[in-house]
């Protein structure tokens, strides 16, 4: 399966996704960390995805490829605008989406909101969404430093299986990510805060999302030992989404589509097909389960 990386300028900012596969769009929305990018959330499930799909995995403003921005009076909402014109260039009116830990955070919360910006027609939330608990593991990608140790520190938080923190290429895959022209500033920045303003840190906060407004149908996917949030968390969110589903992954941390690939990708499509069975007035047996 061939992965085409593509740039174009939208709004004048250089913009860059991956694009693989034919048939129906879909679309990825990777994580937030330092070092995070298309390439480095989706590479493990695209070619599965690309089978049935046409996936579309852009890089966010400030990360991977794209334009090393951050607007400190839009934030999010600039990120999702941009998103959304860049899928309006590329002729996507509606379409699944996927997201990853903030990406499927980021999804949710416009879903929630009463007048979504992206044009999901269905939703896949991966580790993302819920309460964000400010603990050790999290400060420890807070501190990333740019280093080969700091990187192997976080990953040993990302992932359940510690081996991942042991590959020298793939540490230095996500180092040399984290650390291009612009980077960790991007990220950075969305952490600075006014002294004018009362201090209040981004984490450790109440999440406030109104599940119950998401009007696509959602699936929860989540790592059992994710150390990045609450036990019980996905389970929470999928019961409160009207039509939401969730699947827990044993032996599995903050990074199921990287962990458990496979199953992911499997996961991934039986849901679409579950939800474009529903729509055609068929009734398939449910490939996730509902809380």
């Amino acid at each position: 399966m061939t992965v085409q990386s593509q740039l174009v300028e939208i709004n004048a900012l250089r913009t860059h996704y991956l694009v693989a596969g034919e048939g129906p769009p879909l679309v990825l929305l990777h994580s937030g960390e330092y070092g995070a990018s298309a390439q480095l959330s989706w590479e493990r499930v695209i070619p599965a995805l690309a089978e049935h799909h046409r996936v579309i995995a852009p890089d966010w403003l400030g990360f991977g490829e794209s334009a090393k921005v951050y607007d400190f009076e839009g934030g999010t909402r600039r990120r999702l605008t941009h998103m959304a014109a860049l899928l309006a260039h590329l002729g996507v009116e509606s379409a699944p989406f996927v997201g990853s830990s903030m990406g499927g955070t980021v999804l949710a919360r416009d879903l929630a909101s009463g007048d979504p910006v992206l044009p999901a027609s269905a939703a896949v939330l991966c580790s993302g969404g819920g309460f964000v608990p400010l603990n050790p593991e999290r400060q420890v990608l807070l501190d990333y430093d740019g280093t080969e140790a700091a990187m192997r520190a976080m990953l040993r938080v990302l992932f359940w299986d510690p081996s991942w923190a042991l590959r020298d290429d793939y540490v230095r895959r996500r180092v040399e990510q984290s650390t291009r022209p612009g980077a960790w500033e991007a990220v950075a920045a969305a952490r600075f805060k006014s002294p004018q303003v009362p201090a209040r840190p981004e984490f450790g906060q109440p999440d406030t999302t109104c599940y119950e407004a998401i009007g696509v149908p959602t699936l929860v996917v989540a790592g059992a030992e994710d150390r990045l949030r609450e036990p019980g968390y996905a389970e929470e969110i999928a019961r409160r989404i009207p039509d939401g589903r969730v699947a827990v992954y044993e032996r599995c941390g903050h990074v199921p589509n990287l962990e458990c690939p496979d199953r992911f990708a499997e996961d991934v499509l039986a849901f679409l097909t579950d939800v474009d069975a529903a729509r055609a007035g068929l009734s398939p047996e449910p490939t996730a389960t509902r809380p």
